[in-house]
């Protein structure tokens, strides 16, 4: 039985070709919109620290501490930056992979066997690249995340360091 004649006969072939694709799409939708949020948290955070630092002297211990985690933020944010870039990219290469799996699904009931390899090709290809994205994308905010603790317990040291 051929690929043609295998789709005709299962009506739910289609469907399942598509389902991976789109279970990723929403994957990446929620990646980016947790990635978003913690990019408005440091641009908040910035906000203040930036407020902070024009009160104080320049030069004095606690402007430098304020400095040292104002440079933090732009690394953090940088990387969350990076991140949300790669999960949108993602998002569409897997939004396209699912498109062009129903397309896909079109040329083979439609007995198109050369159109179909090329698309079937173009889609495993987008689907690959989105994968590539999406795993770049989580490695990005797994080091963000190691920056917010490690930024975190530094902040907490100068805050009971200039308390005394």
């Amino acid at each position: 039985m051929t690929d043609t004649q295998a789709l005709m006969n299962n009506p739910f072939a289609a469907l399942t070709a598509v389902v991976g694709p789109a279970i990723l799409t929403n994957a990446c939708s929620i990646l980016a919109l947790g990635t978003g949020n913690r990019l408005a948290r440091v641009v908040d955070r910035m906000r203040v620290v930036v407020r902070e630092m024009g009160s104080l002297d320049v030069g004095t211990p606690e402007y430098d501490a304020w400095t040292r985690q104002r440079e933090g933020l732009n690394v953090r944010a940088q990387l969350l930056l990076h991140a949300l870039r790669n999960f949108y990219a993602a998002l569409g290469f897997f939004a396209a992979a699912a498109l062009l799996m129903v397309i896909g699904s079109l040329l083979a009931f439609f007995a198109q066997p050369v159109a179909l390899r090329t698309v079937t090709a173009v889609a495993f290809a987008a689907g690959g690249l989105a994968v590539v994205g999406l795993v770049y994308g989580c490695v990005e905010m797994v080091r963000e995340t190691r920056l917010a603790v490690q930024y975190l317990a530094e902040e907490a040291s100068a805050a009971m360091r200039f308390r005394r």
